[in-house]
């Protein structure tokens, strides 16, 4: 296995750019929902609930992603399937509106999964036509 250089000492394409952009808006978003939902919107106990810290793991990976790290992007197209997955029990089981909010949940789950996925295999490949 040959060595790859860190992002920042070369210049990516441009669709490269685009799926990292991607990636780091919806995990954003996936953090943002996550506090607004349950702080705010339809908390499960008026005045929020403790539930609002599971946004503290997401803010993990996106220092990396900002950073653009090539491992952060594979870990993180596995991790993001803990909050798909509850994002789906909570889409079947809650009442509205929070069945609403988990639906999102599960679709940026799903965008971002893609983003990542699609980021490092565009980025493998431009790395090897180099």
């Amino acid at each position: 296995m040959g060595y790859i250089m860190p992002a920042s000492m070369t210049s990516l394409p441009h669709h490269v750019s685009r799926t990292r952009l991607l990636a780091v808006l919806s995990l954003t978003g996936l953090i943002v929902l996550g506090l607004v939902w349950e702080l705010w919107l339809a908390p499960l106990r008026p005045g929020g609930t403790l539930l609002a810290l599971k946004v503290v793991p997401l803010c993990i990976p996106l220092a990396g992603l900002l950073k653009n790290r090539m491992y952060t992007y594979r870990w993180v197209s596995l991790f993001i399937w803990l909050y798909f997955t509850e994002g789906v029990v909570r889409a079947w089981g809650d009442p509205a509106p929070s069945c609403y909010f988990a639906f999102a949940e599960v679709v940026l789950c799903v965008v971002l999964f893609m983003a990542c996925a699609l980021h490092v295999r565009l980025r493998f490949q431009s790395l090897q036509n180099d």
